[in-house]
């Protein structure tokens, strides 16, 4: 990945496209949102993966993501806390505890941050 600077911030070019990246949000995404960003939506397609492996069937997934901000460390990402509502019908709390666990351990953005910033998981099923 390469960075080039604008006003106000950098941007990359990637396949997907343009990802401008800023302090300011009136120039592009704030780095600490894409890192929140990035815990959140890989934690949410890894257990998606693993819900479909299990064969557990799902209509949805929506995910709440609170960060704490540490403004005496220079604002440092302290805590990421993730809330997954799982939409569907008969879904087993046991089985979905089982997914999460799993889950975490095979997010590669969690176990890249987990030493450093606290991530907690809570799911809630909705029928």
């Amino acid at each position: 990945m390469e960075y080039k600077m604008q006003e106000g911030g950098f941007y990359s070019d990637l396949g997907f496209g343009k990802l401008e990246v800023s302090g300011n949000e009136e120039y592009g995404f704030r780095p600490f949102q894409l890192l929140v960003s990035s815990v959140a939506v890989c934690s949410g397609g890894v257990l998606r993966k693993v819900l479909e492996k299990m064969r557990i069937e799902f209509d949805d997934i929506h995910i709440k993501a609170d960060v704490t901000r540490n403004e005496d460390e220079a604002n440092r990402v302290e805590a990421i806390s993730l809330h997954f509502t799982i939409r569907g019908t008969d879904l087993d709390e046991a089985k979905i505890e089982k997914a999460m666990k799993l889950t975490r351990k095979n997010c590669s953005m969690v176990q890249s941050v987990q030493d450093s910033i606290k991530i907690e998981e809570t799911f809630e099923l909705v029928g």
